[in-house]
């Protein structure tokens, strides 16, 4: 099955989450866009990308991006930035059976200066999981992205919470948002290989990514 995995902001793990899933199912992974790295000329590879971070994880298959920018910035920010402008119809999406794509930050960062990154999730078709964090502020922010999946009839399979236990705001999330927990990824000490195979991934939600789509 191919899917997105989109974030309720910025930095709630989402990239993580992403290399916890590929460790445990079949999927391989593509980030469309990129930004915040660069380009290795010689090798074609991008540096200090949340595709190699994937890589360094998993053995799990790297689909190259579509745009890398080097600034730090949103995708319409970043491409300006190289005095360039990123073209959503150049963002073809690997014919793969099982594929895991990730977003960049929130639903409403700019890809370009007319569309939102839920503008081009949309046009895909393609089912959503949501990841979002488990401390102060999750409820707002799983509520609000949840309320514009739902605006746009994109289908949401559910939240996965990462971050410390905190089961309060998982049921308020399914008591306010109407949605589904999948999993939860629990705070890790160290974030690597062996910690994240070692962390619980219910066995429903392996069959659900992994069946025919």
């Amino acid at each position: 099955m191919q899917f997105w995995i989109v974030g309720t902001d910025t930095d709630v793990g989402k990239t993580t989450v992403s290399a916890w899933i590929c460790l445990h199912t079949t999927c391989s992974y593509w980030k469309p866009v990129q930004t915040g790295c660069f380009v290795d000329e010689s090798t074609g590879v991008s540096i200090n990308s949340d595709s190699s971070y994937v890589k360094n994880l998993t053995n799990t298959k790297i689909h190259p991006e579509s745009y890398v920018f080097r600034d730090p910035l949103s995708p319409h920010m970043a491409a300006a930035r190289e005095n360039t402008e990123l073209d959503p119809s150049k963002i073809i999406i690997p014919q793969e059976k099982n594929l895991l794509i990730e977003a960049a930050g929130g639903l409403y960062v700019p890809l370009t200066d007319d569309m939102f990154y839920i503008d081009f999730i949309e046009s895909t078709k393609l089912p959503v999981i949501l990841v979002a964090r488990s401390g102060l502020g999750t409820i707002n922010h799983t509520c609000l992205s949840v309320e514009a999946l739902r605006g746009r009839n994109i289908p949401l399979f559910g939240v996965i919470v990462n971050g410390e236990t905190n089961p309060d705001n998982i049921r308020a999330i399914e008591k306010f948002a109407n949605v589904r927990i999948l999993a939860g990824l629990h705070k890790l000490e160290k974030i690597e290989t062996e910690t994240l195979r070692s962390a619980t991934f219910p066995l429903t939600l392996k069959c659900m990514l992994e069946s025919p789509a």
